[in-house]
């Protein structure tokens, strides 16, 4: 996993450090967009939050990252694999991609957050 991760750096021109490294395997092995509680909760390396959000920030420059505000007002990422929708429940917070159709979109779509009630709050 290591050297996958130090090829892809270097293919984006992105310095290898360990601390890069596991944010990237938190975000290779998440199933679901993770907000920086849930990310350093995961992380092998000890960082600060300033280091995370500069990290965070050269992976998205990069195009390798991508990230979404939540209504819990917190950012939530994820590795830029295929652009999705969002979906957050208003009430548990919980958020489930989604697949779209976006052929007919022209332009370049970054984020698609849609808001509701999910069926388990739904009960």
């Amino acid at each position: 996993m290591m050297e996958e991760i130090k090829t892809l750096f270097e293919k984006h021109g992105i310095k290898f450090t360990t601390a890069r490294a596991s944010i990237f395997e938190v975000l290779t092995a998440a199933h679901h967009p993770m907000s920086y509680e849930q990310i350093k909760e995961k992380m092998d390396v000890c960082m600060d939050k300033a280091t995370f959000y500069r990290n965070i920030a050269m992976f998205e420059e990069a195009g390798m990252v991508h990230k979404f505000e939540s209504d819990d007002r917190k950012w939530y990422f994820e590795l830029s694999r295929n652009t999705h929708a969002h979906f957050i429940c208003e009430h548990c917070h919980k958020i489930q991609c989604m697949e779209v159709d976006l052929g007919k979109v022209e332009g370049e779509v970054k984020s698609i957050v849609l808001k509701g009630i999910c069926k388990g709050c739904q009960s």
